[in-house]
């Protein structure tokens, strides 16, 4: 009986060093540990249809993500470059979303290479020159899956576009993201 007590209390142990050393237990699908589960709510597509038809919006408020974050996500099926995927700054540029808000937009920095689930793409901040309104900060995401490609935009407060693109990411390793991303893919 002391054996078990002793396991049990060794195994409650773990799990509550677990959840200090990573403010979660929980895991993404990318196998990282969740520093805290954000609660992203789908809200409507607020775009115009246009060729690629709608896709999905999501939010993240303030509480959960210490800042408001938006992801605009949608597949453009054989629209990327089925022999080296999106590999370069001028590949995102191409199959990216920022059109959505408007054709003038400019790249921050340099691209970097990030992962989705199971498949590869980039990430960069862009100044976008929104027609009527002041310039924004976003960041173009996308990744692919041989010739189809997934494509995120994502748009926080200028000083938090790192902050948004790191919750954003996570998002889009998460289950709910990757399990849309299989069937829209048809993977």
């Amino acid at each position: 009986m002391t054996t078990l007590r002793t396991g049990l209390l060794i195994g409650a142990l773990g799990s509550l060093l677990a959840i200090v050393l990573t403010g979660d237990a929980s895991t993404n699908a990318g196998g990282r540990p969740n520093a805290h589960r954000a609660d992203w709510a789908e809200v409507k597509w607020p775009f115009p249809l246009d060729q690629w038809g709608i896709g999905r919006a999501f939010r993240c408020a303030p509480a959960d993500c210490g800042v408001e974050v938006n992801v605009y996500l949608r597949a453009k099926i054989g629209f990327c470059n089925c022999a080296e995927g999106v590999a370069d700054d001028a590949e995102l540029d191409r199959v990216g979303d920022l059109e959505l808000f408007s054709d003038k937009f400019r790249g921050l920095t340099d691209g970097r290479p990030i992962t989705v689930g199971w498949m590869s793409g980039r990430s960069r901040a862009y100044n976008v020159a929104i027609p009527y309104a002041q310039p924004r900060d976003m960041v173009a995401i996308a990744f692919n899956d041989k010739c189809d490609v997934m494509v995120a935009t994502v748009v926080a407060e200028r000083d938090q576009i790192a902050v948004a693109e790191r919750h954003a990411l996570d998002f889009l390793n998460g289950d709910r993201v990757l399990r849309w991303a299989k069937a829209e893919l048809g993977t």
